[in-house]
Formats: structure tokens, sequence, C-alpha cells
């Protein structure tokens, strides 16, 4: 049963439990404590640790109390999945978060470990959870920001049709402690299909 909302439509409810959702080649499952290993050498990565969006995160904290906080759905706003190989071993996350049921919209973020970057995994990740965002969940828009400076991120929302929308400026300190410029992206439930991406 979904949640009647101020503006008179009906939107589902997040689920108790992240859905498993089947890609091309790859999964997306909910994280659990077998991934704490690579977790913790993924989040590790100055690539990927360099843009997370906010203080540096303390990797040695990234434990099964880190686990149950992003595996917990009680709130309703966010979904977490790990993106997972057919053998279940996990080459990054993806979450949407900030989800917004009265306005219908939520963000997108994305992630890679390094032995997975270059093969189209976070470009269809990217694009299921949009999938997901706009069918099970009801939304109408989906969105990211990233800073200027991280181009994998900006080809990847480009590759999964997220349009750009503009450029915030000094708009996020990121973990680096700077203050970046970053580009805002988005994507209508409307907008055509993007192309699957190629591996």
């Amino acid at each position: 049963m979904g949640l009647i909302v101020s503006t008179g439509r009906e939107v589902p409810d997040v689920p108790d439990g992240v859905p498993r959702l089947d890609g091309a080649g790859f999964v997306l499952r909910e994280l659990g404590a077998a991934d704490l290993p690579a977790l913790r050498a993924g989040l590790a990565d100055p690539d990927v640790s360099r843009w997370h969006g906010g203080a540096a995160l303390d990797v040695a904290a990234v434990d099964e109390q880190w686990l149950a906080r992003r595996n917990d759905r009680s709130d309703g706003t966010h979904l977490s999945w790990a993106i997972a190989d057919p053998a279940g071993d996990l080459l990054g996350s993806v979450s949407l978060h900030h989800i917004d049921s009265d306005q219908g919209d939520a963000e997108v973020g994305y992630w890679l470990a390094r032995q997975a970057r270059g093969r189209g995994y976070a470009t269809a990740a990217v694009g299921l959870a949009g999938r997901y965002g706009f069918g099970p969940l009801g939304l109408r828009r989906i969105f990211l920001h990233h800073a200027v400076g991280n181009a994998a991120s900006c080809r990847v929302a480009t590759a999964a049709g997220y349009l750009l929308e503009g450029t915030l400026r000094q708009s996020h300190r990121y973990a680096d402690g700077q203050v970046h410029d970053e580009h805002v992206h988005g994507r209508l439930a409307t907008d055509p299909p993007s192309a699957p991406p190629a591996r």
C-alpha cells in the first residue's frame, strides 16, 4: 500500500528489504558483512575518497554497524545496493538517497572499485537503479551532483542519460577540505530510454 502525499497522488513505499536487481553481467544486491574487506579497499582508493561528498571517511569505521546504517531503510529515504559480479564479488555501490516521496524525486550516487572501472558497470548500475526508482518507487525525477573536476563521474552520468542541467558555483565541501563547483545532472521518468553501455 502506497503513501498518499500532499500532492494527492499515491507513491509506493520504499521496501523494507533491498530488492535484488539483475543486470547484464552484474547484479545489484544488499551489502553484507562478507563485503567489508572489499568495501574498505574500495573506499580507501584515492580516486573514490577524493570525491567523497563530505568529511574524509574513516575507512577503519566501515564495520558491521556502518553496514547496518547503510541497510536501514526505516525512514524511507534511501536504498543502497552492492554492485556485484555474477559470482557475488563486490565491484562498487549505487544508492538512491534523499528519496522525497512528496516531491517524487531522489538523488543517485555511485562508486566503483579500481578493477571494475572502464567496463560500463557504473553506467549500467545507475541505469538499473534509476529504472527501479521510476518504476516501483514511482519517482518523476532523479538527479546527481558531482564536483566539476570529477570527469569520470560526469562521463557516467552522461552515458546513463542524465542531462547536464548546470553548474553550481562553490557548491559543496568535499573530503579534500575544498569547496568545489558542482555539475548537476537530471533525468525524468518521461525522458527517452538511454542505450545500455557496451562492455
